[in-house]
Formats: structure tokens, sequence, C-alpha cells
């Protein structure tokens, strides 16, 4: 039996020989369960070393990983949205504003709202306020293109633009993740993706 996108676990590990042991027992104990791993989902792969800041980054769930500095010199992993779900999630939000941009303001504000805090709270996360912020610009002038197509006329002037955002306020960015949950990670160059 196979159970598809049941979990996802990303972990981390300073020796080789410990992520090859740890993925070989997730197997075994699996096994005995009548699950299984995807092969091809599946993989121990190099991270950096110990001197390793930036690297070769790598995408999971939507997040981007790479090493990175502190301001202090501490080294740690930061998240910051793929490039892919970015341009996809914009994508999706233009073809969505595209169909639903007859609806009255409020209806459009507020259902735009709730597609906007629901990113923020995925994407939310420690270190990636630039990629939620990003997708905010993004889609206001996503909105302004699209709302001005509403009819052969321009429906906004750039005051008028303003004015409306001003009555029917988009959500802003915000960083959703607590700074007391642990997300740093010390020293890990191999770590194992299911």
């Amino acid at each position: 039996m196979k159970l598809l996108g049941a979990t996802h676990l990303v972990c981390a590990f300073e020796r080789p020989e410990d992520a090859e042991r740890f993925h070989e027992a997730v197997k075994e104990r699996l096994a005995k369960f009548g699950l299984e791993t995807a092969p091809e989902k599946t993989k121990i792969i190099q991270f950096g070393g110990k001197d390793t800041i930036g690297g070769e980054p790598f995408d999971f769930l939507g997040f981007e990983f790479r090493w990175t500095k502190t301001r202090s010199d501490k080294r740690y992993i930061r998240r910051r949205t793929s490039r892919k779900r970015l341009r996809r999630a914009l994508m999706n939000f233009t073809a969505w504003i595209k169909q639903w941009r007859w609806l009255n303001l409020k209806k459009l504000m507020g259902a735009l709202n709730r597609k906007l805090q629901g990113h923020y709270n995925y994407y939310g996360v420690l270190g990636n306020y630039d990629g939620i912020q990003q997708f905010y610009w993004e889609l206001h002038r996503l909105l302004w293109k699209w709302l001005n197509r509403r009819s052969q006329r321009k429906s906004y002037t750039v005051e008028g633009f303003q004015q409306m955002l001003k009555t029917y306020k988009l959500a802003r960015p915000r960083v959703m993740e607590k700074p007391d949950i642990p997300v740093t990670v010390l020293s890990c160059p191999r770590l194992v993706s299911m």
C-alpha cells in the first residue's frame, strides 16, 4: 500500500553515515506497517559544509532553503518563497481577477483579502518578509491592471485607485511565524528529504 502525500519531512545531519542510517531505518520502520517511501521523491543531498554560505539551494514545499548568516555572523538556514511558486501564485491570481473583476468592490476586496491572508499564513515565516512583500506589490500591480480593463474606459486614475485602496484596504504583508519557534540549524551538511 502506498499513501500519497501522507508526510513531508526534511532531516538534517552533520555526517553522511548518519543520514544514510536514518534513511534505511525509516524505510524499515514504514515497511513494518505496510508503507513505503516514494523513491523518486526521497533523496539524500549535500547541503553545504561548515563554511558554506549561499551554496546550492533546494526547493521543498514551496520554499527555497539556503544557508546564510545573521548580522552577528551566525549561520542559519533561510527559507524564502520558491520562485516557481511565486510565479504560479501570480498566474493563479491573474486568472482569478480576470474571472471575478466584475464583482462589486466590497465582495471582490473581501475575497482578495482572504486569499492574501491564506498566502501570508503559509509563506509568512521568519526571514521571508521580502517574498510576501514582493507578492503583495505584484498583486497590487495586477489588480490595477485588471480593474482598469472592466470596460472600454479606464476605471481608475492613479489617484482614484489609491482612494479605492483607502476605502477597501488590502491585507498588508505580515510574518505569521512566532520567533520563539526554533528554526535555526547550526551545521548540517547532509539532508534527507522525504
